[in-house]
């Protein structure tokens, strides 16, 4: 029996050569032609400019620092808050404003719950006309009003009347005249007409509540109290009812201005100790003697 042999087939060896294309594969045709120059380009890919780079580098410190128009608006900002901007000015204002409007109301409410408002009484104008020469004639309403208001609430409206009409009014004209420089025989004179008719108003007032005609008492003593003098000193006459009521308007002009003129020696003084004296216009012989 002859045994078989089995031997490996090998197939042969073929040689490909490089002009048989068609015998290749699609991998291999893709390398050759892939290898092959100016076959397949790719695009040039864009190189950024310089300029580019300052545009973006301009756009970064923009969004980081914000741009001019902000910039601007937070310089102003600070100039406002600044010791010499409106907004600062016109913030301490109006601190300054209710300050005096709350410690005048205050030591109002006191003075007449305790009694002693006639010895307290030459100073509740004083905070009207300090606010007058320091921020204006507007200040010195802001703080008139705010007080009267806080007198009504306190006290109620007889109270609140009674202040303006005595010293709110009293202290608002003269801190208006005092800032305009104006000197001070205007300012006495009118300042002495606005507290006479203050006076009246506060008789009027008064007549009003008690249900009483004060200004009919007032005339009535002053008749009497004439004509005794007239017949003490051997003159028998009678004076009449419109010599009476001249002379009770002079009395009352009298007084006022010569309340005025007090409130204008003694704020003159206080106001000068506060280093406001260069705002003030004095007369001379104060200014010497202060």
């Amino acid at each position: 029996m002859i045994p078989l042999q089995i031997h490996h087939l090998t197939p042969p060896y073929l040689p490909i050569s490089q002009t048989t294309p068609h015998l290749l594969s699609p991998f291999s045709q893709r390398l050759q032609l892939s290898s092959k120059p100016n076959l397949l380009t790719f695009p040039p890919i864009p190189l950024p400019k310089p300029t580019s780079k300052l545009l973006r580098a301009s756009q970064s410190q923009s969004l980081f620092f914000g741009n001019e128009e902000d910039t601007t608006g937070i310089s102003s900002g600070l100039d406002d808050l600044s010791p010499n901007g409106v907004v600062y000015r016109k913030t301490l204002a109006l601190v300054e404003c209710s300050m005096f409007a709350a410690l005048t109301g205050l030591v109002y409410f006191l003075s007449n719950s305790l009694g002693i408002e006639n010895y307290f009484g030459c100073f509740f104008s004083l905070p009207i006309v300090i606010t007058s020469m320091r921020w204006g004639v507007a200040a010195g309403r802001k703080t008139m009003v705010a007080t009267t208001m806080l007198l009504l609430v306190l006290s109620g409206p007889l109270k609140a009347l009674t202040y303006l009409l005595k010293h709110g009014l009293v202290g608002f004209t003269m801190g208006s005249l005092w800032r305009s420089g104006a000197n001070w025989t205007t300012s006495v004179l009118l300042c002495a007409i606005v507290r006479a008719l203050g006076s009246v108003g506060y008789v009027l007032i008064t007549s009003f509540l008690i249900r009483e005609n004060i200004f009919a008492l007032i005339t009535i003593n002053i008749h009497a109290s004439l004509t005794f003098i007239f017949t003490a000193a051997g003159i028998y006459t009678v004076p009449s009812m419109e010599a009476i009521y001249a002379l009770f308007s002079i009395l009352v002009f009298i007084n006022s201005g010569s309340f005025t003129f007090l409130l204008h020696l003694l704020y003159a003084a206080f106001l000068s100790r506060l280093g406001m004296k260069a705002s003030l216009r004095l007369p001379r012989w104060l200014e010497k003697a202060i």
